[in-house]
């Protein structure tokens, strides 16, 4: 009999794959005990990553969730961990240290034993010192190496990134294989170059099935020496998320591998109550595509959970191209012809961009430089002449060091636009905020929260928040599930003008005046002056912008004073002409 090798139910992150939200603190309540039940779990993720702040969007507490869903496991002796992003902590940029310091304190009071700590540049700069505050509020820190496949990103690399981390103070090492696009064999030789060096760390594979490698990959780390397998369970196993604990168990067991074995009545159990989350709302945000793999994902390197985002863009700029490309007399595009482009786009750009591994927030940026360089040639422009500012930041080093070298051209882009090449250490960018924080919280009124929790949650998600305190995001939720809803009803062979019309008595359509994609910040900036759910427009008030694809603003205005009763297109949402975008009562002259 070979190893015992362990399982982890990575529940969190099955959401995170296939939905735009993850179910509410009531459901994980009562699936909890049911995982426990199963018998086949050393560990569960159960929060980190966008949890938190996907909670505060549906307009319910993160801090309660995470509580009520670590506690029967700490009861039961299975571990739980988190997905922690380093010098981003929970959100897509920098977090200030004190903050960062503070959250690993607010986790380990709520039940969360392990924090996963990655960097999407594999820069040790920003995952040393979340190891090094962890370790001081008790947590087990997991340091993590985001696998991709590159001609820099060789065994030597990562095994010379995992002794820095060891050395550090991580007692543990995650392969996070994020996009399902390391080779097995690959795989396998890591793990045994860092077991052979490093026996007592314990190793745990994070595998996606995107491209279809999982399977074999976990085969091959195991034989090499790692010691947990990340896995999921049915109905959000396979396709673009992970193996099922069922087919990876079998495989292992007939390896020689001794595996846990699992009660049955209970997976059947916590399957039909995750089918029942998706069928209550869940499943009104699950992109279908991510049911599939797809062999295209080993081409781009993209990550399977963005399937969903980047189809909904092509979508957003396919009537544009075609509508460009028929004014040259040049056959226009299917969806399928785009999607072929954007990957040759991204397999082109992405080592001109210094090869950062495609996780998040860099896989979003190069994605994005893609899409924005094959409307650009479309329109017969240059490559790069649309790159946003985070990307430029990831370029000008100022979220860490690159592991390729940047192309010439786009350092001589960079230099052309006087902007600043940075070598410093990121965290020395983003100064302290936790005093001015709690200065908000003093002035509103709002309490701290047991441990600071509800300090943290301000700190971490600040726009978030304030919209949750306020009751905005359960508006929007409402708002959005019921357009989901009716989305749904309408494809069942109701007419949807009418459902609209009764539902929205009384209510006059503000509609866009081109097409183009919503912006509603005054600045371009931020969403700080985005209209809300009964919110007073006056006739003649600036409602938003839309911006074509062109680059030009159309402003558009109220034609009638009322409040707004429905918003009906979000920030980033693209719009035809003639879309609603909001819905206005009018204001009652009697």
């Amino acid at each position: 009999m070979k190893k015992e090798i362990k399982f982890s139910l990575v529940y969190r992150d099955m959401w995170q794959s296939s939905g735009k939200y993850q179910p509410r603190v009531d459901q994980l309540v009562k699936i909890a005990p049911v995982i426990v039940d199963m018998g086949c779990f050393a560990r569960v993720e159960t929060n980190g990553g966008a949890f938190e702040q996907v909670n505060l969007l549906y307009g319910e507490n993160p801090n309660k969730a995470v509580r009520a869903f670590t506690k029967p496991f700490n009861e039961a002796g299975i571990q739980t961990h988190m997905l922690d992003r380093g010098l981003n902590a929970l959100r897509m940029y920098p977090v200030p240290a004190d903050v960062r310091r503070l959250m690993y304190k607010v986790k380990k009071a709520q039940g969360v034993d392990i924090t996963r700590i990655f960097c999407g540049l594999n820069d040790v700069r920003n995952i040393i010192p979340s190891i090094k505050y962890a370790n001081e509020a008790g947590m087990i820190p997991q340091a993590t190496l985001c696998i991709t496949f590159s001609p820099v990103h060789t065994v030597e690399y990562y095994s010379n990134i995992a002794d820095q981390l060891i050395e550090a103070g991580a007692p543990e090492i995650c392969l996070k294989d994020m996009a399902g696009i390391g080779r097995p064999v690959f795989l396998g030789k890591l793990v045994k170059s860092i077991k052979k060096k490093h026996p007592e760390v314990l190793i745990q594979y994070h595998g996606h099935s995107g491209p279809g490698l999982s399977m074999a990959s976990i085969l091959e780390v195991c034989e090499n020496g790692a010691d947990i397998i990340d896995v999921a369970m049915e109905p959000l196993s396979w396709g673009k998320v992970h193996p099922d604990v069922i087919s990876v168990q079998a495989m292992l067991k007939d390896a020689g591998f001794k595996v846990p074995e699992i009660n049955m009545n209970a997976y059947m159990k916590a399957r039909s109550l995750t089918q029942s989350f998706i069928d209550d709302f869940l499943g009104y945000f699950i992109d279908p595509s991510n049911k599939f793999t797809s062999s295209l994902l080993l081409g781009c390197g993209l990550p399977g959970g963005m399937m969903g985002s980047m189809m909904a863009d092509l979508k957003g700029v396919h009537s544009g191209i075609n509508m460009i490309l028929k004014s040259k007399g040049e056959p226009e595009l299917t969806i399928d012809d785009l999607l072929v482009k954007l990957f040759d786009e991204v397999a082109y750009v992405w080592p001109k961009l210094g090869y950062p591994p495609l996780v998040t927030p860099f896989s979003q940026y190069v994605k994005n430089v893609a899409l924005m360089n094959v409307l650009c040639l479309a329109k017969g422009e240059p490559r790069y002449s649309m790159i946003d500012n985070n990307t430029w930041g990831m370029i000008l080093g100022k979220s860490g060091k690159l592991p390729g070298e940047l192309a010439p051209e786009i350092i001589e882009l960079a230099k052309e636009k006087g902007l600043e090449f940075y070598t410093g250490n990121p965290q020395d960018e983003y100064p302290d905020q936790l005093d001015q924080y709690r200065k908000e919280m003093d002035e509103n009124g709002w309490e701290y929260g047991d441990d600071d929790e509800e300090l943290f949650e301000l700190a971490m998600h600040d726009r978030q928040y304030r919209d949750y305190k306020s009751g905005v995001a359960k508006q929007r939720f409402e708002t959005d599930l019921q357009r989901a809803k009716d989305a749904e009803l309408a494809k069942s062979g109701f007419n949807e003008e009418e459902i609209l019309k009764v539902k929205r008595a009384g209510c006059d359509p503000v509609t866009a005046p081109v097409k183009g994609q919503i912006l509603w910040e005054i600045d371009v900036v931020d969403a700080s002056q985005a209209p809300a759910l009964g919110q007073h427009i006056k006739e003649g008030q600036h409602f938003c912008y839309i911006t074509t694809m062109w680059g030009e603003h159309r402003e558009v205005f109220a034609e009638f004073e009322g409040k707004i009763t429905e918003i009906c297109a979000k920030q980033g949402d693209t719009v035809n002409k003639g879309d609603v975008i909001a819905y206005i009562k009018k204001e009652d002259k009697a």
